[in-house]
C-alpha cells in the first residue's frame, strides 16, 4: 500500500465553506483504472472484493480536523472516504492545515482509525487489529503498516503510531489508555480524543447532519 495519489482524482471533491468554519468534503468520484498486479502476485494478494464495504448506516463518521490560521476546523468527510485508505490520505492532503490534517473515522462503533497527514508524511493507527478481519479501512491499515491480521478474535491489539498526536497535546501513554478500551463504543473513544484537542464543538458540528 501506498500513500501516493496517483488511481484516484479528487479535484472535485472539496467543497470549503470556511465562511461557516466547516468544509465539506463531497461528491466523492472513483477513476476506472487498471490493476498493476501481475497474476503471479494477485494469487498471494489480499482481495478488497472479499469484504463488503461499510455502509452508510455503520459508517459513524468519517471527519478531517486541522488548525487554519490557529484556528480548530472540522469537517465531515464523504462516506466512501470511510472504506478506503489511499482515497483519505489523499483527501487529507489537499487541506489547508497548519500542521497537516487529521481523518478520523468510526465503525459500527466497534473500532477507529485515526489518520494524520503532513505533506508526504502518514501516520496511521487502527485501535483494533481484529477489525482487518471484517472491514476494509482496518485491512487497509494493517496492510499501509505491514503487520499480520489477528488470527484470534480475541488478540485485539492497537497498530500504528500511538505518538501521532502527541505534539497536539495526547500522549502515547494516553492514546494506549483511550485507544485499548474495548468495551467502551469506538464513537465515545474519538470524542475523548477530540476533547483533548479542544475539537468539541467543531467536530459535533461537522457530523451533526450524518
Amino acid at each position: 500500500m501506498s500513500s501516493d495519489d496517483d488511481e484516484l482524482d479528487y479535484d472535485d471533491m472539496v467543497d470549503a465553506d470556511l465562511d461557516g468554519g466547516d468544509v465539506l468534503i463531497d461528491d466523492y468520484e472513483d477513476d476506472d483504472g487498471e490493476d498493476d498486479l501481475d497474476d503471479d502476485d494477485e494469487d498471494d494478494s489480499f482481495d478488497d472484493d472479499d469484504y463488503d464495504d461499510a455502509t452508510d448506516e455503520e459508517i459513524d463518521f468519517v471527519v478531517a480536523i486541522y488548525r487554519e490560521d490557529g484556528e480548530p476546523v472540522a469537517a465531515d468527510l464523504a462516506s466512501p472516504l470511510a472504506n478506503d485508505l489511499d482515497a483519505l490520505i489523499s483527501t487529507l492532503r489537499r487541506l489547508p492545515g497548519d500542521a497537516g490534517a487529521t481523518g478520523l473515522v468510526s465503525i459500527s462503533g466497534e473500532f477507529f482509525v485515526i489518520v494524520r497527514v503532513r505533506g508526504r508524511t502518514v501516520q496511521v493507527l487502527l485501535n483494533d487489529s481484529v477489525a482487518a478481519g471484517d472491514w476494509p479501512i482496518a485491512r487497509d491499515v494493517v496492510d499501509f503498516l505491514g503487520v499480520e491480521v489477528p488470527a484470534d478474535d480475541d488478540d485485539s491489539e492497537i497498530v500504528g503510531d500511538l505518538e501521532i498526536l502527541a505534539d497536539q497535546g495526547i500522549s502515547e501513554f494516553d492514546m494506549d489508555a483511550i485507544a485499548g478500551d474495548y468495551d467502551e463504543d469506538s464513537g465515545d473513544l474519538v470524542r475523548q480524543i477530540v476533547d483533548l484537542l479542544k475539537f468539541r464543538t467543531q467536530f459535533e458540528a461537522a457530523i451533526a447532519d450524518r
